[in-house]
């Protein structure tokens, strides 16, 4: 892998830890489903231009060997694909966005992160085989997670419950990718899944939190870092990097994303962790690098890496 792909790569990785900052901040001036449907609102706008300049590279129209127009199966596909995925991450964004308000950035980093190891179990029931490997994985990240979030009371936070359900849902997204990106453009289905997912966040968002353009206004750089940087511009570069990377590396330095969210929560909102939680995130985040690591049989399950 050249080193040019590496330092995108932990570019990527860097802006989707950081992003947990800009979540927890920007809920204090406005509500989880308004920042979740303006923040994928923007995302989907910085895609055009990007699939724009992504068919001028190939010199193509999105279609299934990139250099030709899509034909009415290949679109319709992608539309399903899109919504689908789009129905997914709605659900997942904002769980994890109404967590965040009661949780650390760095604890629902980590947690976040839990889908690398939940995709294989959940992979079980479409009769995909886990390896004791994966088994391991899950025993240490449990260990960690109970480190991580478990009060001295066995109570798990409200927060953590949120984000916990939110990698649960994540994986379920992860699997929708997994199957239909083979078979449409990437970006494209990627920009319809954003704009489903601001569509559908702005029902509960007119309904229950009635946002003010004040409010927005002042929650700005929070949603601009959100949607143009952590959904727009990180998941580009993911792109591109990974054209020229080994999968297995590549989820391996993305999913330092977890190390960055502890870090940027410390330095920018001095949310600092005790010996006990950080034990839990070094045991979750051996378990998300022992989950990455290569499987011997071809039948086992491999996870791809969530897309922003």
């Amino acid at each position: 892998m050249s080193v040019k792909s590496s330092v995108m790569l932990i570019l990527t990785a860097f802006i989707w830890g950081v992003a947990f900052v800009a979540q927890s901040v920007g809920m204090d001036y406005i509500g989880p489903f308004t920042f979740t449907c303006i923040r994928s609102l923007l995302g989907g706008v910085v895609l055009i231009p990007c699939i724009w300049f992504l068919d001028k590279m190939n010199g193509g129209g999105g279609g299934k060997d990139e250099k030709t127009p899509m034909s009415p199966s290949e679109k319709k596909v992608l539309f399903t694909g899109g919504v689908l995925c789009g129905l997914a991450l709605c659900a997942a964004s904002n769980l994890q966005q109404i967590g965040v308000q009661y949780t650390t950035v760095g604890k629902a980093g980590f947690i976040t992160a839990l889908y690398i190891v939940l995709v294989p179990i959940i992979g079980i029931f479409l009769k995909k085989r886990a390896g004791i490997k994966i088994w391991i994985s899950v025993a240490v990240a449990v260990t960690g997670l109970y480190l991580l979030c478990i009060t001295e009371k066995f109570t798990i936070g409200k927060g953590d419950f949120f984000v916990l359900i939110c990698a649960v849902v994540f994986s379920v997204h992860i699997l929708l990718i997994d199957y239909f990106s083979p078979k449409v453009d990437g970006v494209r289905m990627s920009c319809i899944q954003f704009f489903v997912t601001a569509v559908l966040s702005a029902v509960p968002m007119f309904l229950y939190e009635k946002p003010q353009f004040s409010a927005i206004l002042a929650a700005a750089v929070p949603l601009l870092y959100a949607g143009v940087l952590s959904s727009g511009m990180a998941y580009t570069l993911q792109i591109l990097a990974q054209k020229d990377a080994d999968p297995t590396i590549a989820s391996l330095i993305l999913s330092l994303e977890s190390v960055f969210s502890v870090l940027a929560g410390w330095v920018v909102l001095g949310q600092v962790l005790n010996a006990k939680e950080l034990a839990g995130c070094a045991l979750m985040f051996a378990a998300i690098i022992l989950a990455q690591l290569p499987q011997k049989k071809a039948d086992t399950f491999s996870c791809p890496k969530l897309p922003f």
